[in-house]
């Protein structure tokens, strides 16, 4: 029998308190994954009082769940940012991948994480994955990336080309998550795991961080749980939540390098080593808009079969699937949540690419909430990660889309379920839940994913456990119990 969880996760791990009493510190990041934990260790090292919060446990959410690639060849991603910016924009985003992609190399080496050294590839099977493929290589040449095109792979079928970029790396995630974690701590900092933030209220200078057990006061608060929690800033409205599926398996072939492939249909290939020498496959892919598929079972079933009639001799050992957001400029969103605010941040919009993204991101935030006084001098790249900006007007169809997609969903799920009060039925491993069915962020009407076994919002991609807790944000409360009394 195969684990329904993350590789990554299928160990023993540390773990840490639940935030008590009433704290202050000089900031707090909200989020225990790669980009808070990074966040804080920067800031610590710098000399801040810094406090992490997580919901559930240290990479519960998209770093713990990732196929672990730290690469600047995306798939098709610097084709598709093209679309809607400007060339030097991109080499910004490139040249800030590449300062991350370096800054977690050397973090690894010093910190005894293991990395292997491989080639990343974008490849096609299809017309149209050829197509893309091309764009992508002009992109990346365009970008300042020494991609070449390739006619031949490793790969065990034939594929109509690919783009390849020697000298990526992939790692095994948690494994780094945890070493960044005890930097973290090393450095004086302060990690609170079973800590969801419910709200934030403005307290004279700072800001108060408000779980359901405690609060922390803070100087500044950086928002780093994958889509930004909370209403008043607004950028559930400029993101969509994507799902994909993974699995790892034995199998006679692994592959030495990372493989995407760019056809419409999407599959990711890398290999994992494993102690005694041998080598997992590991296979991703089949996604979809979250909460908006309803054979999510069938997604990852589709997958496995793909991977088992595709590589020699495989027996499961992983599936699992993650959460990841896109932005409507295809770009990341990283700096103050309003313009001029330098008491809350964001970041979000990695668009599945957080290894590289996630540090870039992190180095941005502790420079710009450091300042001049620490003479703390901010990346040229840093456009390529703004919050706010006039770039916003040219990608502003694709946030209509996004919205009109959202209007269609809310209306649907209420056209479907008539007037009756929505209920979320649900039994797992003998356990019958029955809560709301109505998401509290905005009202979404759930959807279950028999896959993942979450109620999934349509609207926004918040989730949450078939006994109603969240799973992921932007909601912050979880579903109401309404079994009869």
């Amino acid at each position: 029998m195969h684990q329904t969880t993350s590789v990554w996760l299928d160990r023993p791990r540390a773990s840490y308190p639940a935030l008590s009493g009433t704290p202050t510190y000089d900031v707090v990041v909200v989020g225990g994954g790669l980009t808070g934990l990074l966040t804080g260790l920067l800031l610590a090292r710098s000399g801040q009082s810094t406090a992490v919060l997580e919901g559930r446990y240290v990479g519960a959410g998209a770093s713990g769940n990732t196929t672990g690639k730290v690469s600047l060849l995306q798939g098709t991603k610097l084709s598709r940012m093209l679309s809607s910016n400007p060339p030097s924009v991109v080499r910004d985003y490139v040249t800030a991948n590449q300062e991350g992609q370096a800054w977690l190399a050397r973090f690894a080496k010093d910190h005894g994480v293991p990395v292997q050294e491989r080639p990343a590839y974008t490849y096609a099977t299809t017309r149209i994955g050829e197509l893309r493929a091309r764009a992508e290589l002009t992109a990346a040449q365009v970008a300042g990336l020494d991609a070449t095109w390739e006619t031949e792979t490793e790969l065990p079928f034939e594929v109509r080309g690919a783009v390849r970029l020697a000298d990526q790396l992939q790692l095994d995630a948690m494994h780094l998550l945890d070493a960044i974690a005890a930097a973290f701590i090393a450095e004086g900092g302060v990690l609170h795991e079973r800590s969801r933030v419910v709200d934030l209220r403005r307290s004279g200078d700072g800001t108060r961080v408000v779980t359901r057990e405690a609060s922390a006061t803070a100087g500044a608060v950086v928002l780093a749980t994958n889509q930004p929690i909370l209403l008043r800033h607004g950028f559930f409205a400029r993101l969509k939540a994507e799902r994909s599926y993974a699995a790892a398996l034995r199998s006679s072939w692994t592959p030495h390098g990372m493989h995407l492939s760019s056809d419409p249909v999407a599959h990711s290939i890398r290999s994992l080593p494993v102690p005694g020498g041998d080598e997992l496959l590991l296979v991703g892919g089949h996604g979809h808009p979250t909460g908006r598929s309803r054979a999510t079972d069938r997604k990852l079933a589709d997958l496995v079969g793909w991977a088992r009639s595709t590589f020699p001799a495989t027996e499961l050992t992983h599936t699992w699937s993650a959460q990841d957001q896109r932005s409507m400029s295809t770009l990341p969103y990283v700096g103050p949540a309003f313009p001029g605010d330098e008491r809350l941040f964001v970041a979000t919009g990695f668009d599945k690419w957080g290894f590289t993204n996630a540090p870039a991101a992190a180095l941005l935030l502790a420079k710009t909430i450091l300042g001049p006084a620490a003479d703390a001098e901010l990346p040229g790249w840093r456009r390529a990660f703004s919050t706010w900006t006039p770039r916003e007007v040219a990608s502003s169809w694709r946030g209509l889309f996004y919205n009109a997609e959202v209007g269609a969903q809310l209306a649907g799920g209420y056209v479907r379920n008539g007037p009756r009060r929505p209920v979320a039925h649900s039994e797992v491993d003998g356990v019958e839940h029955d809560v709301s069915k109505v998401c509290p962020h905005l009202g979404g009407i759930l959807r279950w994913n028999e896959a993942a076994r979450s109620w999934d919002c349509p609207l926004h991609g918040s989730r949450f456990a078939p006994d109603g807790e969240v799973l992921d944000g932007p909601a912050v409360c979880g579903l109401k119990d309404v079994r009869p009394s």
